[in-house]
């Protein structure tokens, strides 16, 4: 397991010797975008109003604190759950060129192709802690598709050291909630194995 530290814009070849399992830290520009932003895009076709590329997106519904002269404040920003994006995330990504996809718990075979095909990375922030999150959002600096109420805005935000993300997708298509399933599994039926073997006295 590796940490790296990665700063807005983000090229394939920032990314390319990331593994998962690997800690990323990340500085720069990050927008949340979480089911109804995803739709827009794909299923409606409309432009993100929101420049992306080469940068990075959290699927979470903050709680922004309104200040006056349209300023906002980040409450607490925790993700919300990933694989409620699986469905568009393959087609968003090779849109938007997004380069990292942040959010809670594992994502499927068509998110693992956008990373691979398109050179991403899907990480996973660590649930529970929004309002330490929101303490490395430096700054809200634009706001879009408001109409669509505080969860499902394009909150634009600058970010300085936001982690720890957890890598769970890398630029191979590589799942690690895939591989860990695994792991477990083969152990798991080798101590049912060694379990049944000292309990065959058992009628």
């Amino acid at each position: 397991m590796k940490t790296y530290h990665l700063t807005t814009p983000i090229s394939a070849d920032d990314i390319k010797d990331i593994r998962i399992g690997d800690i990323v830290y990340l500085t720069g520009t990050m927008v949340t975008a979480r089911d109804d932003a995803h739709r827009r895009v794909v299923k409606e076709g409309l432009k993100l109003p929101v420049d992306i590329k080469d940068k990075a997106i959290l699927h979470a519904g903050p709680i922004i604190k309104y200040l006056p002269d349209n300023k906002y404040k980040m409450v607490a920003v925790g993700p919300t759950t990933s694989m409620r994006m699986e469905m568009f995330e393959e087609e968003f990504v090779h849109k938007t060129g997004v380069r990292l996809i942040i959010g809670k718990g594992s994502m499927g075979p068509g998110t693992a192709r956008a990373c691979k095909n398109d050179k991403a990375l899907q990480l996973v922030y660590p649930a529970g802690n929004a309002v330490y999150a929101a303490k490395h959002v430096e700054k809200i600096v634009d706001a879009q598709w408001t109409d669509l109420g505080m969860p499902e805005t394009l909150w634009v935000c600058k970010v300085k050291d936001f982690g720890p993300l957890i890598v769970t997708i890398d630029t191979n298509g590589d799942n690690f909630f895939d591989a860990k399933k695994a792991e477990f599994n083969k152990r798991k039926e080798e101590q049912i194995k060694k379990i049944s073997e000292q309990v065959q006295f058992i009628q």
